[in-house]
């Protein structure tokens, strides 16, 4: 079982799916190595916080609502994203959007999304923005990578340009409207913030 190992028990991707299959708990993969959520976010089944939730939903069903009749997906953080360039990984975006037709095969997984966000907390900034962006842009199909502050109106959009590089959008401020370029979404952060309680 996933819950018996610790950080640096290094197991086969093989091992890590049959032991996801029987595990109470979510866990990542990277590298050989398995992280429980609850130990690099905030985002496991018994411990993602009202905020947390409440934003991944907001997104998720507005650019569900958007994207309806496209041939896109949306899903939220039950399923997994499989990087396999230079580093092996198994992730759980917060909301990610696929149009890719084998995608729409492939029932437990999915490897061609082009649009991931992952809503932040204070023990996962730092990963969010480092270790695990720089594996997601090893992923050919994406274009926009998201972070959402779950404290404050507070809103990071990386977006790949015609020249193969990212760059970096901030958005902040109630009144901010902010835009995801590869789904043509536009809303305000009262939008994705709906419901939140900061206090």
């Amino acid at each position: 079982m996933l819950h018996h190992l610790t950080e640096t028990t290094f197991i086969t991707e093989e091992e890590y799916l049959a032991g996801e299959a029987l595990a109470d708990e979510k866990h990542e993969y990277l590298n050989g190595f398995v992280y429980p959520l609850h130990s690099i976010a905030t985002t496991n089944m018994a411990g993602a916080t009202d905020a947390h939730v409440k934003i991944s939903l907001n997104v998720a069903a507005a650019v569900k609502s958007l994207l309806r009749g496209t041939g896109c997906s949306t899903y939220m953080a039950d399923m997994r994203v499989k990087i396999n360039a230079k580093d092996k990984a198994w992730f759980y975006p917060d909301v990610m959007v696929t149009c890719d037709q084998d995608d729409r095969k492939r029932k437990t997984m999915k490897q061609s999304p082009l649009f991931i966000v992952e809503v932040l907390s204070q023990s996962t900034r730092d990963y969010d923005r480092g270790d695990k962006f720089a594996v997601y842009r090893t992923l050919p199909t994406l274009r926009e990578y998201v972070l959402i502050d779950s404290n404050a109106y507070s809103v990071e959009v990386f977006r790949l340009n015609e020249h193969r590089r990212w760059e970096l959008f901030s958005f902040e401020g109630v009144d901010s409207v902010v835009e995801f370029s590869s789904i043509g979404f536009h809303c305000t952060l009262t939008d994705i913030y709906e419901d939140v309680d900061f206090a």
